[in-house]
């Protein structure tokens, strides 16, 4: 007689279970995806003419602009996803992870730290994979910047700019990761029974210290932080910051016009020191793409300039004041605080079951393990691909929440009478940034953390109207 799918399931050793539910799980991820971005492509394709409700928002040059944009961005992300998805497909059937683990444990050998120092080879293992990611990744992220970017007169680096980054962000990232990662593994290593609770505290820790020290030390090693000089703006802005109780101490203007003509805003900071910064992209009055060339500028900068001297971008002061309010909007209803909370007890849950899985053998020779076990390796099994499907919830759910409390802080931007200026800040930025205002539903759902344009203005446009 035939043997039925599921005995031959049953018969299969653990190991073998697990490594082909992990891939099948992989795949059935991406495939899901696949299927979203297909309806997206499709309403990308067909909504070729300004629909009826976007006629006073978007005028049919724009709504072409942004939809050959956005459909150029979903057809790379098509084909950069099924690269990483059959890349790591390849180094999992291949045997990929134990071959770098043995490689590492030659080169550290080679440098005199034999078996016993598992965590000098874990830091190896670790450069080696993410130098691995970082080159196999160059390719993608070169043609985004200069093919896509670039075609649709967002991107405004010059090629040798894009490598200084690059190898910026490597050591940078490598400065912060190896550090860290060698006290977490020591921790788990010494902590005894309840090294779970010792290392999520440590991780917390950590986060709090990246967080405070991130826009002093680290994001000015990229981009150039200057304090908005003194005038209409800035006092308007500490206006509204007393008026709700929102501690600033200072505010800046981020250059991220050298890199890119997308604008944003945000606030960092703990306690009773905040600070806000500012995209000059977002500021009509600051934007370097908004201003004529003068004489006697280098032909780099005249590049610059020619490419985008069309383009004028950005908002107007009452705008940025009520984008602002937007932003401080999130603080005092308390988002940023809910959003650390959940995350760390989400952490928290994490470490709890390491600690309870961290012992089942089957977990490591599943992925070519047979005699070894280490903590890193047990640290990148669990997290990555076991917890893969409880990932897949808890990011859709944080999706969901997200789209909660971004119309709670547009209705408290338009409790402080900001809403007629939000509402066309949200026009102009998706003009700016050649959002498109047209999305299948299900994509939508599951894709966007900020609710869709035409929902928040209709939200809006109530206020408007009172």
């Amino acid at each position: 007689a035939m043997a039925l799918p599921g005995e031959l399931w049953a018969e299969l050793p653990a190991e073998r279970r697990i490594f082909c539910s992990v891939l099948l799980f992989s795949w059935a991820v991406y495939l899901w995806e696949a299927f979203l971005a297909h309806r997206q492509r499709r309403v990308y394709r067909t909504t070729t003419h300004v629909p009826q409700e976007l006629g006073q928002i978007m005028d049919s040059e724009t709504f072409e602009k942004s939809r050959l944009y956005q459909l150029d961005k979903s057809t790379f992300s098509f084909w950069s996803g099924l690269y990483s998805e059959v890349e790591g497909t390849m180094i999992l059937l291949c045997g990929g992870i134990p071959f770098l683990w043995k490689l590492s444990g030659q080169i550290s050998g080679h440098a005199g730290f034999g078996q016993e120092y598992e965590i000098v080879q874990s830091l190896v293992f670790l450069l080696l994979a993410t130098l691995f990611s970082a080159v196999t990744g160059l390719p993608w992220s070169l043609y985004n910047t200069f093919v896509i970017e670039e075609k649709h007169g967002f991107n405004q680096q010059t090629l040798g700019f894009f490598f200084k980054d690059a190898i910026k962000k490597f050591v940078v990232t490598q400065c912060i990761l190896l550090p860290v990662t060698s006290l977490l593994l020591y921790i788990i290593k010494i902590g005894g029974d309840y090294f779970f609770i010792y290392a999520w505290l440590f991780t917390l820790v950590v986060s709090l210290v990246l967080v405070t020290i991130y826009a002093d030390y680290i994001a000015p090693l990229f981009d150039k932080f200057i304090p908005l000089p003194e005038g209409e703006l800035k006092q308007q802005i500490e206006t509204m910051a007393k008026s709700i109780d929102f501690p600033l101490t200072k505010v800046y203007v981020v250059e991220g016009s050298k890199r890119s003509s997308h604008s944003n805003a945000y606030f960092y900071g703990f306690f009773k020191n905040k600070r806000i910064v500012l995209f000059d992209t977002l500021l009509e009055d600051y934007s370097a793409l908004n201003k004529e060339p003068t004489e006697g500028e280098d032909g780099e900068n005249e590049e610059t300039k020619s490419k985008t001297k069309n383009k004028k971008q950005g908002c107007k002061n009452e705008e940025v004041l009520a984008v602002l309010g937007h932003e401080l909007g999130h603080w005092k209803l308390g988002h940023t605080v809910k959003n650390i909370i959940i995350s760390q007890m989400n952490s928290f849950l994490c470490f709890f079951l390491f600690a309870v899985l961290i012992g089942q053998k089957e977990l490591f020779t599943a992925f070519g393990f047979y005699d070894t076990q280490p903590t890193l390796i047990g640290l990148m099994i669990i997290f990555q691909f076991i917890f893969s499907p409880y990932n897949e919830v808890l990011s859709f759910c944080l999706t969901v929440l997200s789209r909660r409390f971004e119309f709670q802080a547009d209705a408290f931007a338009k409790e402080l009478g900001k809403a007629k200026d939000l509402y066309s800040a949200l026009i102009k930025l998706n003009k700016d940034n050649l959002g498109f205002p047209v999305s299948d539903w299900i994509f939508s759902m599951w894709h966007y953390s900020h609710p869709p344009l035409l929902e928040r203005l209709q939200a809006l446009k109530d206020a408007k109207q009172e």
